[in-house]
């Protein structure tokens, strides 16, 4: 049997370009047709320290790495010593003094032992020079010619050990999960974005920054959390759809905001980016500890979307939706993802694209005398904004009543709190439009695993080894209970998988009369991986 599957791990310290190297060797494989995953892992550092990429490459569509290697890639002694031990049997090292050695001989840059090791690496598995030489030359712009003379060297120095086979297949380009969630933002009309940087959500406003003239998206780093969240609140109020990017901490601070965002009833967008907290945790990895926070945030009842994709093509998709659904219902909405989507490479289908369109909200009609805030039959009010033509357009962070003045009066204080809850109706029968929940495995099963987010990958892996149902939750506020439900008929045993100590998501699925007989929690601020779940639920 042909092996179609493969499991790749290059890492060195912080500076040394194992990340680069990474996405090298992803795009070598991808240009011979399989699809790729690609799991980074660093510190908090910027030299030293040890950092990895941890890659698949698949004929299937991966969402997830394995724990065991078939190749480990070292630029150190240190990298052998601590992965050798999740080689496979027929695993292969490919240590860093051949590399070094090339660099030496074309007196290249010491950083170029990477560029030595991805070509060692291809001559041992059969790829062909003119494919290397092909991704290197797109690669490096800078010492373009220096990196191919280290790469033909070691290139030739090297010898084929077997030749993985060419797929017939697809060639789908590699990007983040950050960068998939901004093209679909773009796509759905956005125009600026805010942000202070704070990793893993620091990627979206880098991609935007970049692109910024080509997307004909403004890009701004304003000094905290309070600036920015203000900012795209005075933003939305002008008519521009806004986009704020954050993590755990810095959406701690910006949930004042966020509840005058519910109040004045603008438009916002929050993507929340969960990391290993509380505090500054553990603040380059993996956890999905913000749930029950995204939740509850702000104070006051809040009328407020909560979305959580589960891969790159999700948040591309959802990263445009959600703008669409904030501007069309006026009220503020969160995509809360976490570090393994945002951080990790994925192989990106560009036809979710295609899916995606810019959505028209509620205009005045420019009839009669502007109401800000008019109390129609669905709770929705024409929007019309600052400059626009015989409009007054108020914005209250105050009870209000119709016009935008601020009120204190008993009867008027609740007319437009119903106003407000009649919206959060109509978003319900949104959410049951929508493909809100996702089914996979075997949907016959008497058994079944809920997961959210990131732990999608693993988990659908782990439910098609074990023969299970998969119900993965996309919209969780507001909760499409009866889509769940349907998903759960027949259904005897449930497992819950997640990535954090207190299993959140069951408090969330408990309150819809949802019971859950098994939790497989992870809390070492590192994703599951299929094996860890599969073993977990082998005897449930």
């Amino acid at each position: 049997m042909i092996k179609k599957d493969f499991s790749i791990l290059i890492g060195g310290r912080a500076g040394e370009g194992s990340r680069k190297a990474g996405l090298i060797i992803a795009k070598l494989f991808a240009e011979l047709g399989y699809k790729i995953f690609i799991y980074d892992d660093y510190q908090s550092l910027i030299r030293g320290g040890h950092s990895f990429s941890h890659l698949r490459a698949s004929d299937k569509k991966v969402l997830s790495h394995r724990k065991k290697l078939d190749f480990l890639l070292g630029l150190n002694e240190e990298v052998i010593k601590k992965h050798q031990k999740k080689l496979d049997k027929k695993g292969i090292i490919i240590h860093d003094s051949m590399a070094k050695k090339a660099v030496e001989e074309v007196k290249g840059k010491p950083m170029m032992e990477n560029t030595a090791i991805i070509a060692i690496f291809a001559k041992n598995i059969g790829i062909e020079w003119k494919i290397l030489e092909k991704v290197l030359k797109q690669e490096f712009k800078k010492f373009q010619k220096l990196n191919l003379k280290v790469a033909q060297k070691a290139f030739d120095k090297a010898e084929i050990l077997f030749k993985i086979k060419r797929l017939n297949k697809k060639v789908f380009p590699l990007i983040t999960g950050n960068e998939a969630l901004a093209l679909g933002a773009v796509k759905a009309g956005l125009k600026l974005y805010l942000a202070y940087p704070m990793t893993p959500a620091t990627g979206i406003l880098h991609y935007l920054a970049k692109n910024k003239d080509k997307f004909k998206v403004v890009v701004s780093q304003l000094e905290n959390e309070v600036g920015i969240v203000n900012a795209a609140v005075g933003a939305a109020y002008a008519g521009t759809r806004t986009m704020v990017g954050t993590s755990g901490g810095g959406f701690a601070l910006m949930t004042e905001g966020f509840s005058l965002a519910a109040q004045s009833e603008n438009p916002l967008v929050i993507v929340e980016s969960q990391r290993m907290s509380p505090g500054s945790g553990v603040p380059t990895y993996q956890a999905q500890g913000d749930l029950s926070f995204v939740l509850s945030a702000g104070h006051g009842d809040i009328v407020s979307f909560v979305i959580a994709p589960g891969d790159a093509e999700e948040s591309c998709f959802w990263g445009g939706k959600i703008l669409n659904l904030a501007w069309k219902y006026q009220t503020p909405s969160i995509l809360l993802i976490d570090k393994e989507i945002s951080e990790s490479t994925f192989s990106f289908d560009k036809d979710i694209l295609k899916k995606i369109n810019c959505e028209r909200p509620l205009l005045w009609d420019k009839k009669g005398r502007y109401l800000r805030y008019q109390d129609t039959k669905n709770g929705i009010s024409p929007m019309a904004f600052p400059g626009d033509k015989n409009v007054i357009s108020k914005s209250n962070s105050y009870e209000h009543d119709e016009f935008g003045l601020t009120i204190e009066d008993e009867e008027n204080t609740e007319k437009m709190q119903n106003k407000r809850l009649r919206k959060f109706k109509e978003m319900e029968k949104e959410v049951d439009r929508l493909e809100s929940v996702k089914v996979y495995g075997n949907k016959k099963s008497k058994k079944a695993i809920i997961c959210w987010g990131s732990t999608k990958g693993p988990a659908k892996e782990a439910a098609e080894r074990l023969g299970f149902k998969m119900v993965q939750p996309i919209i969780l506020q507001p909760f499409p209970e009866k889509k769940v439900k349907q998903a759960l008929k027949g259904v005897k045993k449930i497992a819950l998988v997640e990535t954090n100590a207190l299993g959140q998501m069951e408090k969330l699925l408990n309150s819809y009369g949802i019971r859950i007989d098994k939790k497989v929690l992870k809390y070492d601020a590192r994703p599951f991986l299929p094996e860890e779940i599969e073993k977990k639920l082998s005897k449930f």
